[in-house]
């Protein structure tokens, strides 16, 4: 299993525990969820195996669990297959197969793994403009799936508050309304710090599910000791 993922999964679910404390509940089978998940992860089983699998587990943030396997896929799990393994057949009709699961944040933990790789620092203009190419006229698709959010871009500088505010006015069939709280709020401050994620939680709507995708972005990109011990405790 990739370790930027197994950050990211842990981050998930320590922020969905925290978000959903919140909110006033603490019952939350947060780190059996997470050995679970982990197994089905890391097992040698094919891709659409492994979705079967997580899918009869559980039904909390199944979409984007669903992101984290394809990460951790392309990641791990690709590399043990031939090299033009994602030009096959049998690659195609896995993504014909799945084409209505994950979310669209998807792309940005693509993006995060490239930042890394190159020394990048995170940024929602480049994540559009140079990693989408939303300006480019072959890239139109990505500009309607992003058009919410290329049409907030100044949002990344205001406060949780607003960011919030405009959040909720997202219209229900946008393809970016279920990430775009936290996605802006990841854009906002790269760098986890308790006071932002706090502020975060409380303004969102939704907050476990909320809380669990800002939190999987900076495990994932800053890795789990970014986090307090206190904020970790569920996974214990």
């Amino acid at each position: 299993m990739d370790q930027q993922v197994k950050s990211a999964l842990h981050g998930a679910w320590a922020g969905f525990c925290n978000g959903n404390k919140a909110t006033g509940s603490s019952d939350v089978a947060v780190k059996a969820w997470v050995e679970s998940l982990e197994k089905i992860f890391a097992s040698d089983k094919p891709f659409l195996d492994k979705v079967e699998d997580m899918d009869a587990a559980f039904e909390a943030l199944r979409d984007f669990m669903f992101d984290l396997l394809m990460i951790n896929f392309f990641a791990s799990d690709a590399q043990k297959l031939e090299e033009d393994y994602l030009d096959s057949q049998e690659w195609e009709e896995i993504e014909d197969e799945t084409i209505d699961r994950g979310t669209e944040l998807l792309n940005l933990f693509l993006y995060l793994k490239e930042c890394k790789e190159e020394d990048i620092e995170p940024s929602l203009e480049d994540f559009l403009k140079e990693f989408l190419l939303v300006e480019e006229d072959e890239f139109q698709d990505e500009h309607l799936i992003y058009e919410d959010i290329i049409a907030n871009e100044l949002l990344v500088d205001t406060d949780m508050q607003e960011m919030a505010r405009v959040s909720a006015g997202i219209k229900e069939t946008s393809a970016v309304k279920d990430i775009f709280y936290p996605f802006m709020a990841f854009f906002s401050d790269n760098r986890y710090s308790e006071e932002l994620f706090s502020s975060f939680v409380k303004f969102s709507e939704n907050k476990a599910y909320d809380a669990a995708l800002l939190a999987s972005l900076y495990a994932y990109y800053e890795g789990l000791p970014v986090f307090s011990k206190s904020f970790l405790t569920c996974l214990d």
